[in-house]
């Protein structure tokens, strides 16, 4: 379930890439989800600290291991963890950032 809840939540947070859920296949016993994001190129290099911003922007505040930053965020105020946010998984096109392959985790505390 956590799986559908990470789809919906970037749905919801990032239109621009959302997923398009096409089906599930079951290969060698394994079921498995076919989604489809929107392709899209980049014209520069991401700049970290501006993912970064964007992200704090929308309450989301970079988390820390061993005094240091990770490539993972957290909302307190919506519960959401969101993990593995770094240079490739984060595109830029436009002067806009295009998030892709997110991973999010509900934490309700």
């Amino acid at each position: 379930m956590e799986f559908f809840n990470s789809i919906v939540i970037h749905n919801l947070l990032f239109p621009n890439t959302a997923y398009s859920l096409l089906g599930f296949i079951e290969i060698e016993d394994t079921f498995y989800t076919v989604l489809k994001q929107p392709f899209v190129t980049s014209d520069d290099a991401v700049d970290l600290a501006d993912v970064k911003n964007l992200l704090a922007y929308n309450g989301f505040e970079n988390t820390l291991r061993n005094g240091l930053p990770t490539n993972n965020y957290y909302n307190k105020e919506l519960g959401l963890i969101l993990e593995d946010i770094h240079d490739e998984n984060v595109i830029v096109k436009a002067n806009t950032l295009f998030f892709i392959d997110t991973v999010f985790y509900t934490a309700f505390q």
